[in-house]
């Protein structure tokens, strides 16, 4: 078991969640996409966001590929300096 594994399985443990249903590689994937394309604070807003959504019933995988959609088509500093 990993750090991150680990850190997983305590956090789940804490909010009564099944670590199972975590998929970690999604989330990171989805804050990279965030982090690099909008901004690195939204990171982690947009996984609390992804959370609350899959809370209220979103399924998880398109939740996270519509955020990772948004991300990948967000305007550049360069694009927003013309406009």
């Amino acid at each position: 078991m990993n750090a991150m594994d680990r850190w997983v399985a305590a956090a789940c443990a804490e909010l009564d969640l099944d670590p199972a249903e975590v998929d970690v590689p999604r989330v990171l994937d989805l804050a990279r996409d965030v982090a690099h394309n909008v901004l690195r604070p939204g990171a982690p807003v947009t996984a609390y966001l992804l959370g609350v959504a899959v809370g209220r019933g979103a399924d998880p995988a398109v939740a996270a590929a519509g955020l990772t959609a948004l991300a990948a088509r967000w305007p550049t500093d360069e694009d927003s300096a013309g406009s």
